[in-house]
């Protein structure tokens, strides 16, 4: 049984035995909640204690991947700045529009401050540092502090300046560092991978304490969670046919057709790379881009391009900051889309369950939020994530058509088609 799957069952199991303790006997319950959430929380622990060396190895990996596919070309490089600014976008869309969709959905305080106390999250946010503070530590005075400290924002900025430092250096020793850097990320992953074997436990745990503290409201707010990661992914989906008519000259209705087979394969298996071959054959056949295109730039979008990353934190972490109530600022959904875009491109290669968790927490922590939620949210994911892959899959034929007619490659379709 695959780990999404068997995550799904716990957070079932864990929500009916939490709801049916809070319905017969609400004390009792709250007796059996503070049994097992340590549990829960040693598991998300876990998960958290790989956090910082994996993001680190993540970020100084993906520059240099970034790096060498830029240097195989032409075609290669228009490829990574159409990826880049994709991200971009569908960043900044979801910096607008999660927020207001949230804003939109009824809130409870009362329920949101049983939520907030069911998974042990602070009852307040810290006060915020003053805007030079804070620029001042956007780059560490001691980056292996910033490590110990979880400052997530200044660890991917020293990381930053070490990859990209890193292309600049001679090519074998800079092979031999960026092997050593990328056993250390997947050393990681094996821990992540052995922590999420207990997911099951863990996701139980969690929602049985949070159910039998909050009961049915709780569902209500995951609802509120899965409703906007959702609509947000469908409307990404969508705004991909105008930008492919404005940016690449195709027809919404030739790219539709083409894409169908693409997104259905995405839906039913959750997974870009199994996509693949289907993208390529409709790329080639239906839209009749050259081979020398789709041939570089579709592998090229499977292993560097998620276009759904950067709404999903930004989501995850605006749905943590509605729980608390407060408005993040535009300067706070800035940097979580810069960051987003940074961590999205180093971490594509990560199954959905690992992915979460290493790439959620960073942006989550960098705009001053608690992480307690994530765990929770971790166990809701797969419904989304079935959305996320279509639009994935839809934004790299989308991506590849922009930079075929960005390079003169594209071949004019036919009126009839």
């Amino acid at each position: 049984m695959s780990t999404p799957a068997r995550v799904m069952i716990g957070l079932l199991l864990g929500a009916a035995t939490g709801l049916v303790l809070a319905a017969i006997d609400p004390a009792r319950a709250t007796q059996v909640a503070d049994v097992v959430y340590p549990v829960g929380r040693l598991w998300l622990n876990a998960l958290q204690m790989t956090v910082v060396p994996l993001v680190a190895a993540l970020v100084v990996v993906g520059i240099n991947s970034a790096a060498d596919a830029a240097a195989s070309g032409r075609t290669a490089r228009t490829a990574m700045f159409v990826f880049v600014v994709l991200l971009a976008l569908s960043g900044a869309f979801a910096a607008v529009a999660a927020p207001a969709v949230l804003s939109a959905l009824p809130r409870d305080e009362a329920v949101v401050a049983a939520f907030r106390a069911a998974i042990q999250a602070p009852e307040a946010l810290p006060q915020g540092t003053d805007p030079g503070a804070w620029l001042s530590g956007i780059i560490p005075s001691n980056a292996i502090a910033a490590a110990a400290n979880s400052a997530m924002l200044p660890l991917v900025v020293f990381s930053m300046f070490f990859g990209f430092a890193l292309t600049r250096i001679d090519a074998e020793r800079r092979a031999r560092l960026l092997e050593l850097v990328r056993t250390l990320g997947d050393t990681m992953i094996v821990i992540v991978r052995w922590v999420l074997w207990a997911a099951p436990l863990g996701v139980f745990a969690l929602v049985l304490a949070v159910c039998a503290r909050v009961g049915l409201h709780m569902l209500s707010a995951l609802a509120y969670y899965i409703l906007t990661q959702c609509t947000l992914y469908i409307a990404i989906t969508g705004l991909l046919y105008l930008v492919a008519t404005v940016a690449a000259n195709e027809r919404p209705a030739r790219l539709a057709r083409a894409l169908l087979p693409v997104q259905a394969i995405a839906a039913s298996t959750q997974s870009s790379l199994a996509s693949l071959p289907v993208m390529i054959e409709s790329a080639r056949t239906r839209l009749g881009y050259p081979l020398a295109v789709t041939s570089l730039v579709l592998p090229m979008a499977v292993s560097l391009f998620r276009i759904a990353s950067p709404p999903q934190y930004i989501v995850v972490a605006s749905f943590i900051a509605w729980l608390y109530g407060i408005d993040l600022g535009a300067g706070q959904l800035a940097i979580a889309v810069a960051l987003a875009i940074v961590v999205s491109m180093g971490s594509v290669g990560l199954p959905g369950q690992v992915s979460f968790m290493t790439t959620n927490m960073p942006v989550t922590q960098a705009m001053g939020l608690p992480v307690e939620p994530l765990g929770v949210l971790l166990a809701v994911d797969t419904i989304p994530d079935v959305f996320a892959t279509v639009a994935n899959t839809s934004a790299d034929v989308t991506a590849t058509a922009i930079v075929a007619r960005r390079t003169g490659a594209i071949q004019e379709p036919d009126v009839a088609g």
